[in-house]
């Protein structure tokens, strides 16, 4: 059987702790493709600061480059707030042959429990975390996820979005492409 990873968030923006944990699965799982769904509107995140959505799918571009990754609109082209179960269960017709790996930050991992028909996403996925920060207990794993054998990286969108309205460059977050973009879009910029 064939598997697929998918890696879905609000990619608000797309930064090097994104790349990492999808590089991580896509390696250890032998995944041919990862396919990267920037959500249109997120369910479980504030859009008061979120980036256009043509914005955040064109960042996930910039740093989700190569063979192994697939940059898909379905979320955005569906419009209005994004449910994962959704977009697996549109996977789950498209690709019938594959297993499917949802990979997710440890953030969405603790809230998991609340996520939309979430107990009919287990049947379609198996889930795939690690942690994001030093300390941060993943023991409670009743959803027989795979977690990842990963250094902790404190790293997260909100910090590089702080990152920007304070004038500091987030290249070394977001990699060079994605910081140049953001700049030259002049998003994050606090408002006034």
């Amino acid at each position: 059987m064939r598997s697929i990873g998918v890696f879905g968030g609000a990619f608000n923006p797309p930064h090097l702790g994104h790349l990492r944990l999808a590089r991580y699965f896509a390696d250890k799982l032998y995944l041919a493709r990862v396919r990267v769904i920037p959500s249109h509107l997120s369910v479980h995140k504030s859009s008061e600061d979120l980036a256009p959505a043509e914005d955040r799918l064109e960042m996930c571009r910039l740093l989700f480059s190569g063979d192994r990754f697939e940059v898909n609109d379905m979320e955005i082209s569906r419009g209005g707030k994004s449910y994962t179960y959704d977009s697996l269960l549109e996977i789950s017709r498209e690709l019938p042959d594959h297993q499917i790996f949802l990979i997710m930050g440890s953030d969405m991992f603790e809230s998991f429990h609340t996520w939309y028909r979430y107990e009919d996403i287990l049947k379609m996925a198996t889930v795939c975390t690690a942690r994001r920060q030093e300390g941060l207990a993943l023991e409670e794993n009743p959803y027989g996820a795979l977690i990842a054998d990963l250094p902790p990286l404190e790293i997260s969108s909100s910090m590089v979005r702080q990152a920007v309205e304070k004038g500091q460059d987030i290249e070394a977050y977001t990699g060079p492409k994605v910081a140049g973009y953001v700049k030259d879009r002049g998003l994050y910029l606090a408002k006034t």
